[in-house]
């Protein structure tokens, strides 16, 4: 992201990646434009705008804040700039929704009103505690120096259905930093747990110089918390960690739990959300209750190189247990692409991404992710498309639906893996984004690549390709690349317009010969999941001549190897019926 004034930790593996963003020497986390802040949208520009997605009328959102299902409404606050479309005056934003798709605009949950809280309301998470009463934790800025403190809210009205007015009540803040704590570091508590002992336990997001830390802190009553003489977790060379995550997953698979779920047939997710790279990060794990301590399994590779929830544009991201579907539900923010000054003149910035489920893979060795059921309310029209070849150079169109704003999912299979490139040994088998940039849809090869070419004119002068390309490595067994490459989307390329070729690897068997793959594509943002949520990959594209009726879908194949499209079935996709956010 654009910098004012650039701080390099001397330890970060990557020195390109400087984004620690400081203000007068103050920690920060999103570029601050100081005179765009409060130009407020005269003229909402529609074109981009989603159409299923969740989005303001207008201005900048980021981070999904505290979701939660209570008394059968589920509620998202997120953090909202309501006076301009870049980052600033930010306050806590609430809507509400009976099926996570149709949402009811509220006014703000919480907003900068005390001295605990003067210069912004930031992250943070809501925990139901015993007798169900609903209480939200969030890190509240005191000075101009960005020192950051953690405070709570409650409803004004539990028996509101749905909670219009919070109450920051005189006792806050509740935690404030140590001579030990950096506290401009010092941000966005966790939902809380309760331990054996009775105690509350919350993680916030910290550094200690090049260490990314997960502080601990732990309560009898929620209101008077003692920071551990340990973090749960921490890590050298990763920089700031922001809105971090800590939550059980079920090793059966059957339902999900509670984060107050400790012991028992489970594993542990801890998710970061690098302040460094931009991208959020987990492991599993084991959390050692005796000493309050998270422990990644063995193999897992942690941080930079780690797992990523989506290998794209995908931030700040925060789950919640949703008690009435027995479900973990994950939701994300995807930020714009496109330069500042730009989202200044459109009237907005940020789109919340489609709500996930989130279980743990059959292999145990990561979490599957899958967009919510509820989204397929949205589908009308469909076409289908079955035992359909694709030769070398072959593509074909996907027609019947507006291909703008759809859903499509298919499986490829393929008679053969013997065409399946070497995997050349001197490549970084962690940098696949490096990889698809290299080897891009274009780009012939044997087994692949192959998939779809979404948001994209008749004549292909701009699509965001979706593909796998299969590999061979030294052992003789297969690498999966999946890529969502964005380099192509747009014949518009003025300074800070952002085009990556996002990838990752997808760690599947593919001894059956086949590869699905989802797709969700919404006008800007095409969200998709291979081989059932093992790789979720996010882009976010501005395309000229593929927009609204002029935008194309296709399915095809340059590799050597023929491919059959086994079955393909595309849906265009209804807006909610109430998106008055």
């Amino acid at each position: 992201m654009g910098l004012k004034k650039c701080h390099l930790l001397a330890a970060l593996p990557f020195f390109l990646l400087c984004s620690l963003i400081l203000n007068n020497g103050v920690e920060a986390s999103h570029n601050v434009h100081e005179d765009l802040q409060s130009i407020s949208a005269e003229n909402v520009k529609d074109l981009h705008r989603t159409g299923y997605h969740f989005q303001p009328t207008k201005h900048w959102i980021n981070d999904p804040n505290g979701p939660m299902y209570f008394n059968g409404v589920y509620h998202l606050f997120y953090q909202y700039n309501p006076k301009g479309a870049v980052w600033g005056n930010i306050v806590w934003a609430h809507s509400v929704s009976k099926d996570l798709i149709n949402w009811e605009r509220l006014e703000p949950a919480i907003f900068p009103s005390k001295s605990f809280d003067q210069y912004g309301c930031w992250s943070g998470s809501a925990t139901i505690l015993p007798g169900n009463k609903p209480v939200i934790l969030y890190s509240g800025i005191i000075d101009k120096n960005n020192t950051q403190v953690q405070n709570y809210a409650v409803p004004e009205n539990v028996s509101d259905p749905y909670l219009h007015k919070w109450i920051k009540p005189d006792n806050n803040p509740l935690i404030v930093a140590d001579k030990h704590v950096n506290k401009t570091a010092f941000r966005d508590p966790t939902t809380a747990w309760l331990g054996k002992d009775g105690q509350w336990r919350i993680t916030l997001g910290s550094r200690k110089n090049d260490k990314g830390v997960s502080l601990l802190y732990k309560s009898k009553n929620f209101i008077n918390w003692t920071k551990s003489k340990k973090p749960l977790h921490s890590l050298a060379g990763t920089g700031n960690w922001e809105c971090p995550d800590f939550f059980p997953v079920s090793i059966q698979g059957t339902k999900e739990l509670d984060t107050s779920v400790i012991e028992g047939d489970i594993k542990h997710v801890m998710k970061i959300s690098l302040d460094a790279t931009r991208y959020d990060y987990y492991t599993l794990g084991t959390y050692d209750t005796k000493k309050d301590k998270y422990i990644p399994d063995k193999g897992m590779v942690d941080g930079w190189n780690g797992l990523r929830y989506d290998y794209g544009n995908f931030y700040a991201s925060k789950s919640f247990f949703d008690p009435s579907k027995n479900r973990r539900i994950l939701w994300g923010w995807a930020n714009e692409s496109d330069p500042v000054h730009d989202d200044v003149k459109k009237g907005w910035a940020g789109i919340q991404l489609i709500p996930r489920t989130i279980v743990l893979d059959p292999n145990h060795k990561q979490l599957l992710q899958w967009p919510v059921e509820e989204l397929e309310t949205l589908r009308g029209k469909k076409v289908e498309l079955i035992n359909k070849k694709l030769d070398k150079g072959e593509r074909v169109e996907i027609e019947g639906i507006p291909a703008a704003q759809a859903d499509v999912e298919v499986t490829f299979s393929f008679n053969s893996l013997e065409k399946a490139e070497p995997f050349d040994p001197s490549w970084d088998s962690y940098d696949a984004q490096k990889l698809c940039s290299q080897k891009g849809s274009t780009v012939q090869g044997g087994l692949g690549p192959f998939g779809l070419l979404t948001l994209a004119s008749e004549k292909l002068e701009e699509y965001t390709p979706v593909f796998f390309r299969i590999f061979k490595d030294q052992e003789q067994k297969h690498v999966v690349l999946m890529c969502s490459d964005a380099s192509r989307s747009s014949l518009e390329d003025k300074k800070g317009m952002y085009k990556p070729s996002s990838a990752g690897f997808v760690d599947v068997d593919i001894n059956d010969k086949k590869l699905s793959l989802r797709s969700l594509i919404d006008h800007s943002v095409v969200e998709s999941f291979g081989a059932k949520g093992k790789t979720c990959i996010t882009s976010r594209v501005y395309p000229t001549i593929a927009t609204y009726d002029n935008a194309h879908l296709y399915a095809f194949n340059n590799g050597t190897e023929t491919v059959e499209i086994e079955s393909l079935n595309a849906w265009s996709m209804n807006k909610p019926q109430l998106m008055n956010h």
